[in-house]
């Protein structure tokens, strides 16, 4: 017998549900967030017991703890609803969809594989995100009082002459903020080195670096977030996961003519999904921006040229770009074998 737990997930506590398969709410319970009682409440449970948990930050933590004890963990996106909420409505409405086969969006987890890749990527771009913040801060303190700035201000030994034209009241905060970069800089640094050395055991990294616009960092990223390309069919699942997948709309699509069914209305584009995974778009984006400003003799780019000389416009084809950089690579991942541009065809509008 199935037995539906919905956990509302918290700091100090998880609302645990339980249902029976014709949706009757068997038990409800409050347990501390601790590893030992929520095992112990789950393996209390009668009957092949299936998880649902939104994802958040102790997701992945509780996927681990809890998978050896259930039939089957899965986390999902929080879903927009209205009406009352609380900690129970929100566990039995889990458990609920659970029952019903209602997940839309189930969110992938590994974490016995590529988990230090994994680590070493978040830890390189949470510094490399705070490096950015914090040179924002400096130019625009510099910015705030007329100074044409560059990028001695970022360097240590140049950084007092831009200080020394502060007023004497900005003067401590711009060598505060100087302090902070250096050492943060210092950190992103290491942080990058850590991140190249977890690397270079994975041969799907080097496969992709093969790429242009795809360096060691961007690879290690790719592998990092996707894991294994078996989670994708087909380049434009790829796509929608990357958030570089086409969304359209139409409506009273069919019609009657002549007591036939015709169809009466163009399908209207509305952009792209904004369902995504934000790091791999930049990524992709990152990279066909890359190739068009800084590789203009590779036949991609000369493609990206010849789209645009055609009339399309530069965005466009840059998104066409994009998307054709992550079928490649979903295609060299899968095959194990390294970029060669004669094996693939020309792409000049976006599909």
């Amino acid at each position: 017998m199935e037995r539906y737990i919905g956990i509302d997930v918290h700091l100090q506590s998880c609302t645990v549900a339980v249902m029976g398969p014709s949706g009757q709410h068997l038990r409800l319970q409050v347990v501390p967030t601790l590893g030992a009682d929520l095992v112990e409440m789950i393996r209390s449970v009668r009957g092949r017991r299936l998880v649902c948990l939104e994802e958040g930050t102790q997701s992945e933590w509780l996927y681990e703890l809890l998978s050896p004890h259930a039939g089957r963990v899965i986390v999902t996106v929080p879903a927009k609803r209205r009406g009352s909420k609380s900690d129970a409505v929100d566990a039995w409405a889990l458990a609920d969809r659970l029952r019903r086969g209602d997940l839309e969006i189930q969110v992938f987890k590994a974490p016995h594989q590529c988990g230090a890749l994994r680590a070493a990527v978040r830890g390189h771009l949470w510094l490399t995100r705070d490096l950015t913040r914090i040179k924002c801060r400096l130019r625009a303190l510099a910015r705030s009082r007329g100074l044409q700035v560059g990028a001695a201000l970022y360097d240590p030994e140049q950084r007092l002459p831009w200080l020394q034209q502060l007023p004497p009241r900005l003067e401590p905060l711009g060598a505060l903020l100087g302090a902070e970069h250096d050492a943060v800089a210092k950190l992103q640094a290491q942080a990058e080195k850590a991140l190249l050395t977890e690397s270079r055991p994975h041969r799907a990294v080097r496969l992709l670096q093969t790429m242009p616009g795809i360096g060691p960092v961007r690879a290690a990223q790719l592998v990092a977030v996707l894991v294994t390309p078996a989670r994708f069919r087909s380049k434009r699942q790829l796509w929608s996961y990357c958030g570089l997948g086409i969304v359209t709309s139409v409506t009273a699509e069919w019609g009657f003519r002549d007591g036939k069914p015709t169809r009466q209305a163009a399908i209207q584009t509305r952009g792209l999904t904004r369902q995504r995974h934000p790091l791999l778009k930049n990524i992709f984006k990152g990279a066909a921006h890359t190739i068009v400003t800084q590789l203009p003799q590779q036949p991609l780019a000369q493609q990206f040229q010849r789209q645009v000389a055609a009339g399309t416009k530069p965005n466009l084809a840059l998104l066409t770009l994009a998307r054709r950089l992550a079928a490649i690579a979903l295609s060299l991942w899968k095959h194990e074998e390294e970029y060669d541009p004669a094996k693939h065809g020309v792409v000049t509008t976006v599909e």
